[in-house]
């Protein structure tokens, strides 16, 4: 059996041709969530000249050294507009917040620091020099890089390039990811209990949302039945996508075709042995340029192999690093005994109490459904032991904030 970080290696090798996918220009209302595919570099100093940062008064510094010193008031400048001219000797301006300042002056003073006097203004204080000033390229000089390539798009990333005068950016391009549900025994869900022998399908719909989470733009196909014949017109919807997520018939019972179907439609798969649980089965392999995860039927299962295998491969995809996931260290609220040849992934919810963070297990049953529903993250047993104490400190893969 695999172990997950070499089965995880051997994915991510195998896809170095098409991780990351091209560049495409995106505009900036596109771009949040995307990886950065070039350097972002400042044209111009930004900000691009000496602003005010407060509602004041703008001076030379040097004609108030103490406090009561009376100015003049020459003239008024607004945010969005030039200064009329430089600033007299001997004078101070009324100024907004934004506002450059006009040549000469080097120094801001609050409103709440100044009293007006007819059309003097008289300062409370002694100014300061570049106090309440924001200075010319104090963010960024001209010819600075602002956003490395690689950077992941967040508001703040995409505030900058905007603030750089970027209405576009080159970003790697998200993977459209067909998924391909299978069973006789799957029904869509229709509102209505499904007929005898059936189940609502829902892996589908999960791994919809998973692959979109992950950065990947997902495509639902119709669940494909049993069949050489289902199979083939299913697979064949999906060709021209990026990779392809299949959950059910990959297991060797007579009714499991998947593979052959695969084989057929000329893809390489090959059906794996990870040392996890839940989720050991798992199909690997190469359509063309497509990647293919084949993932168990069971919806725990499915989730599992996705979280740990799957989302790695499709981030890598995207141009983004690693699993995109924070690990945290708990405590763990309950005892746990395990295989000691595997990692078992067990789900969890996180409470703070006052000893700390503590893990909370839910069911471990591969089809458990609710448990799913109120996860906040996925407990590491690792392998080498068979029992895991109440207490012990241990790491959660944590795929939902938990509510406080």
């Amino acid at each position: 059996m695999l172990p997950p970080s070499t089965a995880l290696r051997r994915i991510l090798a195998s896809l170095s041709d098409v991780a990351p996918l091209p560049a495409e220009r995106v505009p900036l209302a596109g771009v949040f969530g995307r990886a950065l595919a070039e350097d972002v570099w400042a044209p111009d100093d930004l900000p691009p000249f000496e602003a005010s940062t407060m509602d004041g008064y703008a001076l030379r510094a040097a004609d108030a050294r103490r406090a009561g010193a009376r100015l003049p008031v020459a003239f008024e400048v607004l945010a969005g507009r030039p200064a009329p001219g430089s600033l007299p000797a001997g004078a101070c301006c009324r100024i907004a917040t934004g506002a450059p300042l006009p040549d000469g002056a080097d120094a801001v003073e609050m409103q709440e620091e100044v009293r007006r006097s007819g059309r003097a203004a008289v300062f409370a204080r002694a100014a300061e020099r570049w106090r309440f000033v924001r200075r010319r390229g104090s963010d960024l000089e001209a010819g600075a890089i602002g956003l490395p390539r690689g950077t992941v798009l967040d508001p703040g990333a995409i505030g900058l390039a905007a603030s750089l005068g970027r209405a576009e950016l080159r970003v790697h391009r998200r993977p459209r990811v067909a998924i391909l549900p299978t069973g006789d025994e799957l029904a869509s869900p229709q509102g209505a209990p499904a007929a005898p022998g059936h189940i609502p399908e829902s892996n589908g719909y999960a791994m919809a949302a998973a692959i979109e989470d992950a950065g990947g733009v997902p495509l639902l196909l119709p669940r494909a039945e049993d069949s050489a014949g289902s199979l083939a017109a299913a697979l064949e919807a999906a060709r021209g996508c990026d990779a392809l997520v299949t959950t059910g018939g990959t297991q060797a019972g007579p009714r499991d075709l998947l593979r052959a179907a695969l084989a057929a439609a000329g893809a390489r798969v090959a059906r794996w042995r990870v040392a996890i649980r839940p989720a050991s089965s798992f199909t690997f392999g190469r359509w063309e340029r497509a990647a293919v995860f084949g993932l168990p039927g069971t919806p725990g299962a499915a989730l599992v192999s996705f979280e740990v295998l799957v989302r790695p491969a499709l981030r890598a995809m995207a141009g983004l690093r690693g699993a995109g996931r924070p690990v945290i260290v708990a405590r763990l609220a309950s005892a746990q005994s395990k295989p000691a040849a595997l990692t078992v992934y067990t789900r969890v919810r996180l409470e703070a109490r006052r000893s700390g963070l503590v893990a909370v297990p839910l069911s471990r049953v591969a089809g458990a459904l609710a448990s799913l529903a109120r996860q906040d993250g996925l407990v590491i047993l690792p392998a080498g032991r068979d029992r895991v104490a109440r207490g012990a400190r241990v790491e959660v893969i944590v795929t939902r904030a938990p509510a406080t």
